[in-house]
């Protein structure tokens, strides 16, 4: 059965970060839709790199996904967390306990919402305060429960990897990070 996630694109997010994430969970095979949070679906990032998602958000059927991932990146961040049927997604799954991921400054959002409380978490440096209530940490990428951390577009590769091996395995996550010639080879 085919895993799917949800990369939520918002004016002002991390190209780098959110894409990344798209890229390698689909050489996974990972059925991954990209989602506005916009009536549009041209989304212009933070660089002014404009792409094109795949759906918005009203027209998205999230019943059959597996994460939901965060993208970082300012105002990025900002307008997703102003974004309330994507924070109402957001309380559905963590209530749930399905996968949640945030990279960069978009841990604030989880943070905000009070996921973090009594859990391990990383977000981009100087923005600690954002974790609230949780034990904030500097490894690249943090998982705990259902949901998954990590600082910035430099982690962006090894996030997406924990991501690849959370819904298929560390065999594929390897097989990837293989693949693409990051790391140790």
């Amino acid at each position: 059965n085919m895993k799917h996630a949800c990369v939520f694109l918002a004016d002002g997010f991390e190209e780098i970060e959110g894409l990344t994430v798209v890229d390698i969970l689909r050489r996974a095979g990972v059925e991954v839709t990209t989602v506005s949070v916009k009536e549009d679906k041209a989304v212009t990032g933070r660089s002014d790199i404009t792409v094109f998602a795949d759906k918005t958000f009203g027209e998205t059927d999230f019943s059959d996904t597996d994460l939901l991932v965060l993208p970082g990146g300012m105002p990025g961040t900002t307008n997703l967390r102003d974004y309330a049927p994507l924070t109402e997604l957001l309380q559905r799954f963590h209530r749930e306990e399905k996968l949640l991921a945030a990279i960069c400054a978009a841990p604030m959002v989880l943070g905000g919402m009070g996921f973090l409380k009594g859990r391990k978490a990383t977000i981009y440096p100087g923005m600690e305060e954002h974790l609230v209530g949780a034990e904030a940490s500097t490894d690249r990428v943090v998982t705990d429960g259902h949901i998954t951390t990590s600082r910035g577009m430099g982690t962006a590769i090894a996030f997406s990897l924990s991501l690849t091996e959370q819904l298929l395995g560390k065999e594929k996550a390897e097989e990837i990070r293989t693949s693409i010639v990051y790391g140790h080879n």
